[in-house]
């Protein structure tokens, strides 16, 4: 039986290092959950969370997905939405795309790829959508360009969810972003598609 070993000896290095930096750290962690971001992103390995803008465990809820899709059918999102803004209270939500997303690729490929076909069609949908703006760019920069757009429809279907609606509606003050990853340079783009209310 493989156990792998060599995870387990990552977690005890990087356990001891926070320890001896702070002792109390992980008392203080498992004490409460407070953070003031949902941060829904990419399920790609290259791009963590936590670690892309610097902030230690227990400052961001995260929900990932291939492609960082939003669809009102996905009832784990939509649960992780609704616990996000009822429960923690967040005060902002990040959708996070990045370049060079293979479910992106995919998405733009003819191919059959089974059951993740059914996924994919959310990016299709967006590429139909924006065809007029893709349809004069070839290669990564119709990939990048096609990662941007999906980034911007998903913000707007966070918007449209009920429990986003519902928190505007009683005054909560709660707002939606657009980002974007560049996993050649480790850099952030804010893609200037920020909704803080139903207006």
């Amino acid at each position: 039986m493989k156990t792998l070993s060599h995870l387990f000896e990552g977690n005890l290095a990087w356990a001891t290092a926070i320890k001896k930096k702070d002792p109390e750290f992980f008392s203080k962690l498992s004490k409460q959950q407070a953070p003031e971001i949902l941060w829904i992103g990419c399920s790609d390995s290259r791009v963590s969370a936590n670690q892309i803008v610097g902030l230690p465990p227990g400052e961001l809820f995260v929900h990932r997905n291939i492609a960082n899709v939003v669809v009102q059918t996905d009832i784990n999102c939509q649960s992780v939405i609704q616990f996000a803004v009822d429960v923690l209270k967040v005060k902002h939500i990040i959708v996070c795309g990045h370049y060079g997303c293979g479910g992106i690729k995919a998405a733009m490929d003819d191919a059959n790829y089974g059951p993740m076909d059914r996924w994919l069609n959310h990016i299709k949908e967006v590429s139909l959508f924006n065809a007029e703006k893709l349809k004069a760019l070839k290669g990564d920069d119709k990939f990048n360009m096609l990662s941007e757009l999906n980034v911007i429809e998903q913000v707007s279907n966070v918007a449209d969810t009920t429990v986003v609606k519902n928190a505007w509606k009683r005054g909560y003050d709660l707002s939606i972003h657009g980002w974007i990853y560049n996993i050649k340079s480790g850099l952030l783009k804010d893609l200037n598609t920020c909704i803080a209310s139903s207006e």
